[in-house]
């Protein structure tokens, strides 16, 4: 029971990091597509 309590608390904390990296990339593209909105107004 331990064993598998550890490889869950191992999996979430995976889980959580490709989460991060993945909310990380979209604010990237939307920050992009509204600076470029932007230059395209300017």
């Amino acid at each position: 029971m331990a064993a598998k309590q550890s490889v869950q608390k191992k999996r979430s904390k995976r889980e959580r990091r490709t989460k991060m990296i993945i909310y990380f990339m979209v604010a990237l593209m939307l920050i992009s597509a509204i600076t470029a909105g932007l230059a395209a107004f300017v």
